[in-house]
């Protein structure tokens, strides 16, 4: 009988509540349901490969500058100082290093694998963007660099 009037009672008073408070609470004042994604930036990464559609291209070789973020939630690293914890920044540099070896006529190409292979090999790592840069192109101009940029999440 007491749980009977308690339940009206509860009743009773949400039919008091007003909609603005209703949604004073669910977007100000109730916890997140989300994690917080921390990340990891590799920056300006040099590398020299043999990228591009023309022939000369694949001989010669060009420089290249590949920027990497990774999204992980890092809070459990943040506490316990363990490498185990954390996205090792020498794996991703290693996976930067091991895709823009592999020729492929396109940034995007390059691109896309250096993203799989992150999220392929480091299951802590929720999102991938990259950005791969082609120095001094030989575009018949004077453009100090090409580049594409592209994100994937897991």
């Amino acid at each position: 009988m007491q749980s009977e009037q308690l339940l009206l009672l509860n009743l009773k008073e949400f039919e008091r509540i007003d909609t603005c408070s209703v949604h004073l609470y669910y977007f100000c004042l109730r916890k997140p349901t989300h994690k917080k994604l921390d990340s990891i930036k590799l920056k300006n990464i040099r590398v020299y490969a043999f990228h591009g559609c023309l022939v000369e291209e694949s001989k010669i070789g060009s420089d290249y500058i590949v920027n990497l973020e990774v999204k992980a939630d890092l809070s459990h690293a943040s506490k316990s100082d363990s490498l185990h914890d954390t996205v090792d920044y020498v794996q991703l540099q290693t996976i930067v290093k091991d895709e823009m070896a592999t020729r492929s006529k396109l940034l995007e190409h390059v691109a896309r694998r250096i993203m799989t292979s992150v999220l392929q090999k480091i299951e802590r790592v929720s999102e991938v963007k990259v950005s791969v840069a082609k120095v001094n192109p030989p575009i018949g101009g004077d453009v100090a660099e090409v580049s594409v940029s592209m994100k994937m999440k897991r």
